[in-house]
């Protein structure tokens, strides 16, 4: 609980160090462990997009080991079945021809699961996890299973442009609290990673928060407030990515088929929280609505064909809705 102003001090200084031993590890890659820390304190899942080799793997994996978290990956692939992932219920036979019925849990049970290039698997399984990101449980054989908490799915994928990607659903898609883009490392950068990872010594993290303190924060983020004003902007974000919307900017009434729904503004004044919080604020800012906005809203704005043949994105969609919103400030 957030009662002083020294406890939001300790809790911006925890998530700092936290922030820090992530990055004895990892090179660069600053905004994507920014968004990483936003979910993880909103308590949301993230899917990361970007090519292979840019390091998405070892960044969840050093994320779980400086926070304690049971790691759990799935590597998907077009012959995955959904029972791979949430389990599966076996009979064991006894000695006098008794049989008993005995779940397995699958790979999903865990704190922090990598779901690693979710779009080589097929639609099918990939909805396997659609329940377990909205409710937190498992449903096999009749049963209902809860997952254990803390719980995130951190998914990677390639750009769908690559050969054998399936496009994830819409409904998935919303259940993503961010959409981040993992982008090349710069020239200096480059030349860290191949100086940490080519010699005798490499980095490792060491555990610097416990699931528990993670869940204390999670907490804390619940409490930073949230004024009339404030609310009423993160609103107006939303509204205006919707076509049929009367102030909706030009581009957004002629590119987008179908805006944000109300996970959107969920999402959006979760994260403003959590950044909040890393500031050491007890109350959002218009900054804070404006830095979630694009990646919250990445996946959730549905262009029309002609945007996706012209090569428009859902990011100059969102822009065009924050400046709009700033023009009128």
């Amino acid at each position: 609980m957030i009662e002083t102003k020294a406890q939001l001090e300790e809790a911006a200084a925890r998530i700092a160090l936290l922030r820090e031993e992530i990055g004895r590890v990892i090179v660069g890659q600053q905004a994507v462990v920014e968004q990483l820390l936003w979910c993880l304190l909103a308590g949301g899942h993230a899917l990361l997009e970007g090519i292979p080799g840019l390091g998405k793997t070892m960044l969840i994996r050093t994320v779980a080991d400086s926070v304690a978290l049971q790691f759990s990956r799935i590597q998907f692939t077009p012959d995955l079945m959904p029972s791979d992932i949430t389990g599966t219920t076996l009979i064991d036979f006894g000695s006098q021809g008794s049989a008993a019925h005995r779940f397995q849990p699958g790979p999903i049970f865990g704190n922090l699961v990598l779901a690693d290039e979710i779009n080589r698997a097929t639609p099918k399984t990939q909805s396997a996890l659609l329940e377990a990101m909205q409710e937190g449980t498992v449903t096999a054989g009749g049963e209902t299973h809860r997952l254990p908490k803390p719980f995130f799915v951190l998914a990677t994928q390639n750009p769908i442009e690559q050969e054998g990607t399936y496009p994830l659903p819409e409904a998935q898609l919303d259940r993503f609290l961010l959409k981040v883009g993992v982008d090349y490392p710069s020239r200096e950068e480059l030349k860290e990673i191949v100086l940490r990872t080519t010699s005798t010594s490499q980095p490792q993290a060491s555990v610097v928060m416990s699931a528990a303190e993670l869940t204390d924060l999670q907490l804390a983020v619940k409490q930073i407030l949230v004024s009339e004003d404030m609310l009423d902007l993160a609103v107006k974000v939303v509204m205006m990515s919707h076509p049929h919307e009367q102030d909706a900017p030009d581009d957004i009434r002629k590119y987008v088929r179908f805006g944000a729904g109300p996970r959107a503004l969920q999402a959006i004044i979760s994260v403003s929280k959590a950044r909040a919080l890393m500031a050491g604020r007890l109350h959002i800012s218009w900054n804070d609505i404006r830095q979630s906005a694009l990646p919250v809203l990445r996946h959730r704005i549905i262009l029309s064909y002609e945007a996706q043949a012209m090569g428009i994105t859902s990011d100059r969609m969102t822009e065009a809705i924050l400046q709009s919103i700033e023009a009128e400030r």
